[in-house]
Parts: structure tokens; C-alpha cells; sequence
């Protein structure tokens, strides 16, 4: 299983970072070890003191394939879940600054909370999806508001890796992202529906 991950895939995100909006998916990954599931807690790391959640929409590959073409892309997933990249973002920001790649700060144990996976052809076509903060609305987004759309994302991927079953793509995050602190209690929402919570500790 492999996890893939899209970064500045919503442009008011991008800007809010002060990163340029990218012309072409911008991937990195994470390892299994990363997911945290069925709701348990997130243990603060010590060697970061930054840690930025950040809310997106996660599909999953339902069949191998590579060289996958636009018109076929739309056959390739069939389930959404709601998970949370966490970034230690004082170490990014190091990293970037020494053109390091950025596992260090995205691929650390437990950086992946994710929620359970859901048909798609049970949501009707609606994704809205949204992220509260101590019963406060952080983020908020949907698919429409992606540069890069999930089928435009699995063409690309599948032209460097071939994509198998139920692998993930964390498909990019909306504006709001911020710090989280120990303490803090996150409930993710698709359609408004709950689907995921975490607790900071």
C-alpha cells in the first residue's frame, strides 16, 4: 500500500503559505506508519514544536493500473475517507531552506489520521468536507475548488507509479490550516456528517 500526497492543491492554501501556485501536482508520501485510525489519540512528538493540521479529502485506488488515461480515470477509485496531514512545520521550514526533501516533517509516525472509507456512489456527488478545532470551524472545502481533480491526479500519478489496490491519495487541503497544541480535540466532517475525531495529547 502506498500513501500518496498532494501539496498546494487549493490555491487560497497555497497563498496562504506564501508558496507559488504549482502548475503541476506537488507529491510527496508518507509509509503505512503514518496512519492513525479508528479515532485514537495523537500523541505530540518531541522534536517538533509546530505542528499544523491540515484537513483533506482522501480517495482510495480500487484497481492497478499505469499510463491511466483521462477517460478511464474516473474508474480507478470508488471510496473517499476525511484524513488530517500533519506537519511539523518549523521543521519544513528548515528543511526547505536547505532544499531537503520534506519526510522528516510529513511522513513521521501517526501524521495521517484518517477516518474510515465511504462508497462514493453513496454520496450523491457532494463532497463538502470541513474540520472543527475545539467545536470551531476551521477548514472547510470540496472538490470543485481543487486545481488538480482527483481524476487529474491519478492520470499523473500513474504516469511515474503504478497505482494498486487500495492504495491512498491525500488529495490537498483547503485554507485554514493552523497550529495545534496538546489539549485540543479535532472532529472531522464529510457532508456534515462525522466522520473522524482526534484527540491532541
Amino acid at each position: 500500500m502506498k500513501i500518496f500526497c498532494i501539496g498546494r492543491n487549493y490555491a487560497e492554501h497555497a497563498l496562504e503559505l506564501n508558496n507559488p501556485i504549482p502548475d503541476e501536482p506537488v507529491v510527496f508520501m508518507k509509509p503505512p506508519g503514518a496512519l492513525l485510525v479508528n479515532d485514537k489519540p495523537f500523541y505530540h512528538p518531541s522534536f517538533t514544536s509546530e505542528i499544523h493540521y491540515e484537513v483533506e479529502l482522501v480517495i482510495r485506488i480500487c484497481k492497478n493500473g499505469k499510463h491511466i488515461q483521462p477517460e478511464f480515470a474516473a474508474r480507478y477509485y470508488d471510496k473517499v475517507a476525511v484524513g488530517i496531514d500533519l506537519t511539523a512545520r518549523d521543521l519544513q521550514s528548515k528543511l526547505k531552506s536547505k532544499g531537503l526533501p520534506w519526510e522528516l516533517a510529513k511522513a513521521f509516525d501517526h501524521s495521517a489520521p484518517i477516518s474510515k472509507f465511504v462508497p462514493i456512489s453513496k454520496l450523491k456527488g457532494k463532497m463538502d468536507f470541513s474540520l472543527e478545532k475545539n467545536g470551531e470551524i476551521v477548514q472547510k472545502g470540496n472538490p470543485e475548488s481543487m486545481i488538480h481533480s482527483f481524476e487529474d491526479l491519478i492520470v499523473f500519478l500513474s504516469k511515474y507509479f503504478t497505482l494498486q489496490m487500495n492504495d491512498m491519495i491525500f488529495t490537498g487541503t483547503p485554507a485554514g490550516v493552523g497550529k495545534l497544541e496538546v489539549g485540543d480535540q479535532f472532529r472531522a466532517f464529510l457532508n456534515d456528517r462525522p466522520m473522524l475525531n482526534c484527540e491532541i495529547r
